[in-house]
């Protein structure tokens, strides 16, 4: 179907992009609330006070993983692929951590539902994830590491 990236999955994708979609616009017109998976886990975890009531919080971070047995369960897996130590993936996820309360939000938060509102924090968000993405990408194809 698509040579140049014989794995991907267009209809899982689209699929899966559909479910996400929904999901946002349920919190959105059912709470008034962003489905940000940072700010509802600050809430869940009582980091934040503000936000959608924690039980929702909780039940959406609960449900992530939850989700995700449930379709390895379905689809009989998923291939992961994790440095050897955990010091890279500590440091990558203080990173991400930092960064989410930097940007006011993280790329679901942004991407997902900043963007359909056409807010332009998100939008320049966005447009700075993806821009970061290409030049890490580049970097490492560049020194051999991808």
């Amino acid at each position: 179907m698509l040579q140049a990236f014989p794995d991907a999955m267009p209809v899982e994708g689209l699929i899966g992009g559909l479910m996400i979609g929904v999901a946002a616009a349920i919190m959105l017109l059912g709470l008034g609330r962003i489905a940000g998976v940072s700010g509802l886990a600050a809430r869940a975890t009582g980091i934040a006070d503000g936000g959608a009531p924690r039980g929702v919080a909780v039940a959406f971070v609960i449900g992530l993983p939850l989700g995700a047995a449930i379709m390895a369960v379905i689809v009989g897996g998923v291939e992961t692929n994790f440095p050897s130590t955990l010091l890279p993936l500590a440091i990558g996820g203080l990173l991400v951590g930092y960064g989410t309360r930097l940007g006011s939000g993280c790329t679901s938060g942004h991407g997902v539902c900043g963007m359909s509102r056409l807010s332009p924090r998100s939008l320049i968000a966005t447009a700075i994830f993806i821009s970061s993405g290409i030049v890490t990408v580049a970097l490492m194809r560049v020194g051999g590491l991808l």
